[in-house]
């Protein structure tokens, strides 16, 4: 039978499972990565894990998206974590743009999917439990990058870029880390990140669509987010400028962090996707467990690819919405794997270790 997962583990997270298998109440973070469209084929994953997985849980759960991390993320703590999961899919796949779409338009839709997705009732009930604990990223911008001209940001987007591939602590010069975090995380993540600026605000009723819209407001796509309530004056972007996949120091972390990711690669900031050298390793996090596709998986799906934004522009309606669905209901097959293993404590066969 093809395996359609890949499951690999640092170092202390495989003698874990080694031993024990892998069980909800091991985890103690989970991650969500940005990259736009590419997380439907962790929706099956995220019905799993987000209804079966962690239905008992008690203890705290520590959660820390960005981009389309933080907006699946903001499923958990619902009533009905699985149906809240499974709309926001639906209406990510039902977004219809006109032919040449500016920003505002872009930007106008994503604000109307984002008050269906999450109403006011649904941030009442995600702030007043204490279980799933949100954490999301996004970046307040400085100088020419907060600017909303298409010249002025590309002009700074070109810089932070240049001085990016000289040093990451370079995006210090263009880029503030704001980690909005939920009331109860006291303290919340980060209070040791020290590689770049790092300021956290807590969640409120006024501020959490703000806070993720602004997560995952793409330069140059969408408009950022100005002045967000409780939050230091400024214009707010997508925080996968900083932490795309995350390079976090993470790895010190009572507990196993549970990473469902989409590709091969964890690529730690936004401009760090051509830089080859530039990814996170198992060095840096030997309690993670990272479940991603298999080339088999990739090579079964139409195009021979996993979803993304470019499909907007490169497929018309019906073909990208239909490639989506596809793409989604494969994920569902790979999840039904998954639980499989970790039901059956397979899971200790298929886990691989992670290798630089």
């Amino acid at each position: 039978m093809t395996d359609w997962a890949e499951i690999k583990a640092g170092a202390r997270a495989y003698a874990h499972i080694q031993e024990h298998g892998l069980q909800q109440q091991d985890i103690s973070l989970l991650l969500g990565a940005s990259g736009g469209p590419k997380w439907f084929v962790l929706q099956g994953l995220d019905h799993y894990l987000f209804g079966e997985f962690f239905a008992q849980r008690q203890q705290p759960l520590e959660l820390l998206g960005t981009s389309a991390g933080a907006w699946r993320f903001a499923s958990l703590g619902r009533s009905d974590a699985a149906a809240a999961s499974a709309l926001f899919s639906k209406l990510y796949r039902a977004t219809v743009y006109s032919e040449k779409p500016d920003v505002k338009e872009i930007t106008d839709k994503a604000i109307a999917l984002l008050h269906e997705y999450v109403p006011d009732d649904a941030i009442t009930e995600m702030l007043q439990q204490d279980t799933f604990r949100h954490h999301m990223i996004v970046v307040r911008s400085k100088g020419i990058v907060a600017s909303e001209s298409r010249l002025g940001q590309g002009i700074g987007l070109i810089k932070a870029a240049a001085l990016n591939a000289i040093s990451r602590k370079t995006l210090a010069s263009s880029f503030e880390r704001v980690v909005f975090h939920h009331p109860a995380a006291k303290p919340p993540l980060g209070r040791d990140w020290n590689d770049l600026p790092t300021r956290h605000v807590q969640l409120t009723a006024d501020n959490f669509r703000h806070a993720l819209l602004a997560s995952g407001s793409i330069p140059m796509v969408l408009a950022g987010v100005r002045d967000i309530p409780g939050a230091p004056p400024g214009v707010y972007r997508d925080g996968g400028v900083t932490d795309y996949h995350f390079d976090l120091p993470l790895g010190q972390r009572e507990g196993l962090i549970l990473y469902p990711h989409f590709q091969r690669d964890i690529i730690p900031g936004w401009f760090d996707k051509g830089l080859k050298k530039r990814r996170t390793g198992p060095d840096r996090w030997p309690n993670a467990v990272i479940i991603m596709p298999t080339q088999e998986f990739i090579d079964q799906l139409p195009y021979q690819k996993i979803p993304d934004r470019h499909d907007f522009a490169q497929l018309d309606v019906a073909a990208r919405q239909k490639f989506w669905q596809q793409a989604t209901d494969a994920g569902y097959r790979l999840a039904e794997q998954v639980q499989g293993w970790i039901e059956s404590g397979e899971i200790r066969q298929k886990v691989k270790r992670w290798e630089p």
